[in-house]
């Protein structure tokens, strides 16, 4: 699997690719069960999305050459992901190989639980088969947290620190399953190379 979604237990992973599948299958009232062991999700690109009428932003770097290829005609049409659950997490490097895009999921509002979900995420970004691996940091359930939450939870996963020493290219992305805040930007890292 080139995309894997990892993240501690019930940071929100299945949520969030649920959502990314089937963007009104979750609402507030969705329970998932704990993953245990690895799903599989197929994830559709939405093909105009539904605030499509308003100016895009940039692509990300790296995007806006892509443009004059032939624009999104060449773009995959859906991707694959495997998800792995969180009590797997000593288990996750056995899923290293050929990794291209890697999906961490922590859930801002659960303060206790991002300090350990830094260490996970350290250890990720130091291992050396994920070097020139392209990383997704989802900062899940902001429908629950505060807007301060997100500088309290990079500041916990010392993620400035982290980026002057990582080499791999982090993209930080505030996210809900629930009220769909972040899908756009996360179909578009999905699908752009």
């Amino acid at each position: 699997m080139s995309c894997i979604c990892l993240g501690p237990k019930r940071s929100g992973k299945t949520h969030l690719l649920k959502a990314l599948q089937e963007p009104d299958s979750i609402d507030e009232t969705s329970y998932s069960m704990p993953t245990i062991g690895t799903g599989i999700y197929r994830i559709h690109f939405p093909t105009k999305s539904p605030n499509s009428d308003k100016p895009k932003p940039p692509p990300a770097d790296g995007a806006t050459q892509a443009h004059h290829h032939g624009g999104k005609k060449h773009l995959p049409k859906s991707i694959q992901i495997l998800e792995i659950g969180g009590s797997m997490a000593p288990l996750w490097r056995q899923y290293f190989e050929d990794v291209k895009k890697l999906i961490y999921v922590v859930d801002t509002s659960n303060l206790c639980q991002i300090s350990a979900a830094g260490v996970l995420f350290y250890s990720i970004l130091t291992e050396p088969r994920l070097q020139k691996v392209k990383i997704l940091l989802v900062l899940a359930k902001m429908d629950y947290s505060y807007r301060q939450m997100r500088n309290e939870a990079l500041l916990m996963l010392q993620m400035s620190k982290l980026q002057k020493q990582i080499r791999q290219q982090v993209t930080i992305v505030e996210a809900s399953a629930v009220t769909k805040v972040g899908l756009d930007p996360i179909y578009e890292w999905l699908q752009w190379p």
